[in-house]
């Protein structure tokens, strides 16, 4: 499994996934010509998408959907909820509405309920018979039933989307404070680091931090924050990288 993380931050997200039965895309945020590059960087042309996975309908996730399925055609996979609310997509012919896990060969496409002011948001497990990511970005927390189904994986895209007392001294009006600290909002250092703290297991291999705020975060406190949250839960792990808004992470070979 190959993995990349070609955009991660409010204005824009989108992550590659590539095993020997499947290339897709978890969210097209950005716009079509920033993912066609960062695919072609990766040696994969945009037509070779065979599906793209959504989270959510919120325009960040979202800004490149319309304009990549008419080019490419790709299945669009979604939840009833974000159909609901992607109404651009609705006279799109190749659209999968499921919540059910989706089959493609020996690869596996699970998903879990995540918590955010969106219909229907979804977070995402890929699986093959080697190995297996988590995708879970934009939730105001994590359900605990779910961490069984989530425990041990090979790597975790996570959401680690601000600081606490950078948010609460920062700029932000009152009610975005509240929003985005509100049980569908968006998740801490600290809250991350607790999630991992519970998910991590013998078989891990790699966490990317993704969604960090510019406002409200650094890469050099999210790391520090999460760093120190599993030391207190006595998880001996540290291969994490940040995912940035405008430059993908490295390909990633699980």
């Amino acid at each position: 499994m190959l993995v990349s993380v070609l955009a991660s931050g409010s204005e824009g997200n989108s992550t590659y996934v590539e095993t020997e039965d499947v290339k897709l895309l978890i969210d097209a945020g950005m716009n079509t010509k920033y993912i066609k590059e960062r695919l072609e960087e990766l040696g994969t042309k945009p037509e070779e998408i065979e599906y793209i996975f959504m989270t959510h309908a919120h325009s960040d996730h979202t800004g490149a959907i319309k304009t990549f399925l008419n080019k490419y055609s790709p299945t669009i996979v979604i939840s009833k909820g974000i159909y609901e609310e992607l109404e651009i997509i609705h006279d799109y012919e190749n659209i999968l509405i499921t919540e059910e896990p989706v089959y493609c060969g020996k690869t596996i496409i699970d998903n879990f309920k995540t918590s955010h002011d969106a219909k229907g948001s979804r977070g995402y497990i890929v699986s093959d018979e080697a190995s297996s990511v988590v995708y879970m970005t934009d939730t105001g927390y994590l359900n605990q039933k779910y961490f069984k189904k989530l425990y041990n994986k090979s790597m975790y895209i996570m959401e680690a989307n601000h600081d606490v007392e950078m948010l609460m001294n920062g700029k932000y009006p009152k009610w975005l404070k509240s929003r985005i600290l509100s049980d569908k909002g968006h998740l801490s250092n600290n809250a991350a680091g607790f999630y991992l703290s519970k998910l991590i297991g013998p078989d891990t291999k790699k966490v990317i931090l993704a969604h960090l705020s510019h406002e409200n975060n650094t890469p050099e406190i999210a790391l520090e924050t999460i760093r120190k949250t599993l030391s207190e839960y006595e998880v001996d792990f540290d291969n994490f990288e940040v995912a940035k808004q405008r430059e993908k992470t490295g390909s990633i070979t699980l």
